[in-house]
């Protein structure tokens, strides 16, 4: 007998003016949510533990970049588009997916008190996504072994995180950026020389090598196609911890389905197309400048001009999986992110003043043991 499939209320594209789309994946043996499950690969219901098999209907089919400049001028077709009920966090300006049976809660990146329903979010589809690879209890385990290891952490914290609420699993979302460039260039090459030169020192004659660089003009053209130069699409956390997680492997994206989004919330963008396409651009030309640099050749490298032409920009919309936590501890909010394929853990670092003070007191003892036996000795 075959597994039973879960149905859906996952609307198909629909004329702009209607209402928002809701994925909602009920169990049909009980009525609750399924949720899906890293695991296990599955949807499972926790009520009543009826499993379901995925149902996403692209199995095998490719991930197909998405033309960049027709989505400046709003030409791409409507079904590429949806609106979603999103909450903004007042904080830090998240916008987070919630279906209608959410009323309150708090934002899931800094853990202020937020309404839901207050307002949609009309956005380009996602195209591709991560799946969760990693349950909960797993990212939690790994956060509170990372906290383990900080020397300086308050112990309390630690137990907090270990006891406190459930890490809530966040799709984070991206933009990659496909692009050919051709680069031509003008610059000079640098070829490094010594001449030896005769000094007077202390009334001592001395020769010493001297370093010098000889110059010479170089002109030439370089080109290179960029695969996947991928930016996050999000303002909610600080970008030297999302930055942290990677790498992410990207070779297992696996065409968006609403499915491998039951039991998760989903982030809708806040960098747009076109922003997220300048810092793309800025990683690119500070590879083309590596590539000029090697072109040129030489002992050193001098670049007064590189002129890119760039063409045939694509683009995907994509969500990578994190854990999130935001712990209100002592008064101060610590926020914490884990890899939900790898388990890499990144977040404030928290420091215990009193650990602190006791490993300087304890400084303190060591040297001044360490100068009573040296005067001993003298």
């Amino acid at each position: 007998m075959e597994p039973p499939t879960p149905p859906t209320t996952l609307a198909e594209p629909r004329d702009p003016g209607g209402p928002p789309q809701e994925h909602r994946f009920p169990c049909d043996q009980c009525g609750a949510d399924f949720r899906f499950a890293p695991e296990a690969g599955k949807l499972i219901c926790d009520h009543c533990g009826n499993e379901a098999d995925l149902r996403t209907g692209f199995a095998g089919t490719a991930i197909r970049e998405k033309d960049f400049r027709a989505a400046l001028n709003a030409q791409l077709p409507q079904a590429e588009i949806e609106e979603t009920r999103v909450l903004s966090c007042p904080n830090c300006g998240a916008q987070v997916e919630f279906d209608a049976a959410n009323h309150a809660a708090e934002c899931p990146f800094c853990a202020t008190p937020v309404v839901t329903g207050t307002g949609t979010h009309r956005h380009i589809k996602p195209h591709g996504l991560l799946p969760f690879a990693l349950e909960e209890r797993a990212a939690r385990g790994a956060m509170t072994d990372w906290l383990g290891r900080l020397w300086f952490a308050p112990g309390g914290l630690q137990e907090y995180a270990r006891k406190g609420r459930r890490m809530q699993g966040i799709y984070v979302p991206y933009w990659t950026y496909d692009a050919d460039t051709k680069s031509s260039y003008k610059g000079e090459r640098g070829t490094v020389y010594y001449e030896s030169r005769t000094v007077t020192r202390n009334g001592k004659r001395e020769t010493q090598r001297v370093q010098k660089v000889r110059w010479r003009s170089a002109s030439g053209r370089v080109s290179r196609f960029f695969d996947d130069v991928l930016i996050l699409a999000s303002r909610s956390l600080p970008k030297r911890y999302t930055d942290a997680l990677e790498p992410w492997d990207l070779a297992a994206l696996e065409p968006y389905s609403p499915e491998y989004l039951a039991g998760f919330r989903a982030e809708g963008y806040t960098v747009e197309l076109d922003e997220g396409y300048d810092e793309a651009r800025a990683r690119m030309d500070r590879v083309i400048e590596r590539d000029v640099k090697f072109d040129i050749g030489g002992d050193r490298q001098r670049i007064p001009s590189i002129d890119t032409a760039v063409s045939n920009i694509t683009f995907k919309h994509i969500l990578l999986p994190v854990w999130l936590a935001a712990y209100n501890y002592r008064g101060k909010t610590y926020r914490f992110v884990v890899n939900g394929r790898t388990g890499r853990v990144q977040g404030e670092r928290p420091w215990s003043p009193v650990k602190i003070a006791f490993a300087l007191i304890l400084a303190l003892i060591v040297a001044g043991i360490a100068g009573y036996f040296i005067a001993q000795n003298q």
